[in-house]
């Protein structure tokens, strides 16, 4: 029997002692695909028990970072954090041993405490605000987290000086550099030992209160206290519980930090679908603890670990899923937010739900539809041209009041603070919202599942032609799109997407595993959703036959 949703066991924990002996111990070998330095959608990731986070990888990738900004003109500070991760402190420990032995100029937590992603973007933002785009002192950002990952992995995350994640150039270029630091034997890497750094003389920034202060200016948090919505926030044991205190304290909210402990293990968790520990607030399996508490609060919340990802919990429908969520969202903001530009565009990644698409067609607004990556909504919240970007996996941020910039990155804070504020405003929860839109747009039916793919097979799936798609129906309706590069911006998608009118499949393949990922939607039900994979599957099996 699947122990999904139970608490986690003794068995289920890591030694942390274990993992961080582990982090010094163990040398990765650069010609072992797995122990390279590679940079995903989020930054590097991986395990030091598997030789894949290891001191070498963030000496090198420290470094790497390091040239790159050179090379790049940008003589900025540097802003770092970490998450409660229990490799993140070890890290960043390492981080600071090659910026001191470079003489980079950087700034750490004041209170050398957690740094969530959104309180670090929104803190590059805040220093480069009324500088050029070609201004050196511009400042850039790491951040030593994996996100909501298990506990035995570490995450090593660049944000240049727009605040958002890096681009693939820059994070190619990166690790490049660092897989040949690492092949080298570390030569050209600069470091002073930890040991003999003055923590007192290092440079540091209140992350919490520049973040929390701000926050009048894109959630309506008078409209939350007057309304007095009993708030449950769990932090899952991340970066964000001592934000979520101090916004209660500042705000004077009827908050409630569901679990303020913090604990490398996280002992605390309900497993996830696959019985790991994964602080995945948009999984019903991690989240179970607190979805059993929905009826004590009028709203609960969730985050993974560094805050970039939230999770909604109302009484009336549990925890909603992420792209209800994000139609909710969206409905609501363009309707209440006067300070944003007529002209402002609603950006989602082209497997979000197409509810979303009726949402945007029913208030005159466009949608920008591009791949997978928070990266590609950056430029549009920079300028204004897009005041919301969301993805299917639970990560948005949008424009303040006055249509600037609030962060660049995913921030799980506001769009739970933002469901707060709907229920004040509407004295309807998140969920009820959503149900008109399906009273009004259909019902979605919405699954991710994931298939075996050999690596050639993977490759070939990334390049897939809309020409591989002979049907001409899917699941007994015209095929009206055929996509290998998202309509938002002409990017590359990396994989097909095929949609009708009612339905849609997208598949793509993994960066981290060999599978493949398949996606679909529909509005007629579970019984249609299941005719659009079984399709789905036969269209990407005939594609990679050959193979």
């Amino acid at each position: 029997m699947s122990r999904a949703g139970l608490p986690a066991e003794p068995s289920d924990l890591i030694d942390i002692d274990e993992l961080i002996n582990a982090y010094y111990d163990l040398k990765p070998d650069a010609s072992i695909p797995t122990q390279r330095v590679a940079f995903g959608t989020s930054g590097h990731r991986g395990s030091s028990l598997s030789t894949s986070f290891n001191e070498d990888h963030i000496l090198a990738t420290t470094q790497a970072i390091i040239d790159y900004r050179r090379a790049q003109g940008i003589q900025g500070p540097v802003f770092l954090g970490r998450d409660t991760h229990g490799l993140s402190l070890p890290a960043e420990r390492t981080a600071i041993e090659v910026l001191v032995g470079n003489d980079i100029e950087f700034l750490v937590d004041s209170r050398d405490s957690w740094v969530p992603t959104p309180a670090l973007s929104h803190a590059i933002l805040a220093y480069n605000r009324g500088r050029s785009d070609h201004d050196p002192g511009r400042a850039d950002g790491i951040v030593v987290t994996p996100s909501h990952n298990p506990p035995r992995d570490g995450g090593f995350k660049y944000n240049p000086p727009h605040g958002g994640p890096a681009d693939t150039d820059a994070t190619g270029w990166i690790a490049t550099r660092a897989n040949k630091f690492i092949a080298e034997g570390m030569a050209g890497v600069q470091r002073t030992p930890f040991a003999n750094i003055d923590r007192s003389t290092l440079e540091t920034y209140d992350f919490r209160e520049s973040y929390v202060s701000d926050l009048v200016n894109i959630i309506d948090l008078d409209a939350i206290r007057r309304a007095g919505i009993r708030i449950g926030a769990d932090p899952l044991g991340g970066a964000s519980v001592d934000y979520w205190a101090r916004i209660a304290e500042m705000y004077e909210l009827e908050m409630t930090v569901v679990n303020p402990e913090v604990d490398p293990t996280w002992r605390f968790m309900t497993l996830d679908w696959d019985e790991k520990i994964r602080m995945d607030p948009s999984s019903p399996s991690a989240m179970a603890a607190l979805v059993a508490k929905r009826h004590d609060y009028d709203l609960l919340t969730g985050n993974d670990a560094d805050a970039d990802r939230h999770g909604i919990v109302t009484p009336d429908a549990g925890l909603m899923n992420p792209n209800h969520f994000l139609a909710v969202a969206i409905d609501y903001l363009f309707s209440h937010r006067d300070g944003w530009s007529k002209d402002a565009a609603i950006g989602k990644t082209l497997v979000s739900s197409m509810i979303i698409d009726h949402v945007a067609a029913s208030l005159g607004r466009t949608l920008v539809e591009v791949p997978v990556g928070f990266k590609w909504f950056v430029p549009g919240l920079i300028d204004g041209s897009v005041a919301f970007g969301g993805e299917e996996s639970a990560g948005a941020s949008f424009l303040r009041f006055d249509g600037g910039v609030w962060t660049t990155d995913k921030d799980g804070i506001i769009l739970c603070l933002l469901a707060s504020e709907i229920l004040a405003v509407t004295g309807k929860t998140p969920s009820q919202r959503y149900a008109e839109l399906e009273a009004e747009f259909g019902a979605s039916v919405y699954q991710r599942v994931d298939a075996p793919a050999t690596p050639a097979q993977k490759a070939t799936l990334a390049k897939l032609s809309p020409d591989a798609v002979t049907a001409t129906e899917l699941a007994g309706e015209p095929i009206i799109a055929k996509l290998s590069h998202a309509p938002g911006n002409g990017a590359a998608i990396g994989g097909l997407k095929v949609q009708t009118e009612s339905a849609w499949f997208a598949a793509r393949p993994s960066g981290t595993e060999d599978v493949y990922k398949l996606y679909a939607e529909s509005l007629k039900g579970e019984e249609h959703l299941r005719q659009v994979q079984e399709e789905a599957r036969a269209v990407v099996a005939a594609a990679l036959s050959g193979i």
